[in-house]
């Protein structure tokens, strides 16, 4: 525990993990294993059953941003570069309203944005200075689990419903979320959402090799993941108008 309040600029080198090492891949496996039961027990719940449970989703998602809240006040190191403003934080408030006020502008959001942000980070964390026991770690990764469990669970019980004509005013939103975190990033010198530079282990940095530019990798990586994510959906639906 002797390094449980430290963050990833105040840590020593050398006490993290390795992108898909045992401990990296352990997190992935419990991710599944979560999946699996979350889909079952979500489907099987009744109208009022799956609001409820919506709530409590919603409500582990924000006592764990305020878990990493406390600990970063306790051990000194809240600065500005922890505001909750980067995508996957913002994710955070758009579960929490989507949980009371769901809509299908929301659905969307979560689907095509929030599962593949939530996945990304996942895959490619950014915290692997940290030790498996310390604050930052253990937050790190459950709140990413659960920002992907979230809309991987009701998308399978069909709460969710992709509807690519959504895109863009989920679009719309990603972009006034891009250029308010661009302000604060100009104001405050913050990297908030990944508009100023690509970090390490971030994917947006091998554009950033290849064209001079990492901003370069969010049109593309962006256009990708909505084909992803919608074209088998569209192909099934006409398949489904042919028969």
């Amino acid at each position: 525990m002797e390094y449980f309040l430290e963050t990833s600029e105040s840590i020593e080198s050398g006490l993290g993990f390795s992108h898909f090492d045992a401990l990296h891949l352990s997190w992935l496996g419990f991710f599944v294993v979560l999946i699996a039961i979350g889909c079952m027990w979500y489907r099987r719940l009744n109208e009022s059953g799956r609001r409820k449970a919506r709530y409590l989703m919603a409500a582990m998602i924000v006592a764990n941003e305020i878990f990493k809240m406390v600990c970063l006040t306790v051990g000194n190191n809240y600065t500005v570069h922890y505001l909750p403003l980067h995508l996957c934080s913002i994710n955070i408030f758009i579960v929490a309203l989507h949980a009371v006020r769901p809509n299908k502008v929301l659905d969307n959001f979560l689907y095509a944005i929030c599962i593949p942000a939530a996945l990304a980070a996942l895959l490619f964390p950014s915290w692997t200075k940290l030790p498996f026991l310390n604050f930052s770690h253990i937050h790190s990764f459950t709140i990413h689990i659960e920002l992907a469990l979230y809309p991987i669970i009701l998308t399978t019980a069909g709460d969710i419903r992709p509807d690519w004509r959504k895109i863009p005013p989920c679009l719309a939103l990603l972009g006034g979320v891009g250029v308010f975190a661009l302000i604060i990033n100009l104001l405050l010198d913050t990297n908030y959402m990944f508009l100023m530079e690509a970090e390490e282990g971030n994917p947006l940095i091998y554009f950033e090799e290849w064209f001079g530019s990492h901003l370069v990798g969010f049109p593309v990586l962006i256009t990708l993941i909505l084909l992803i994510m919608y074209l088998p959906h569209v192909l099934l639906q006409h398949r489904k108008k042919k028969v």
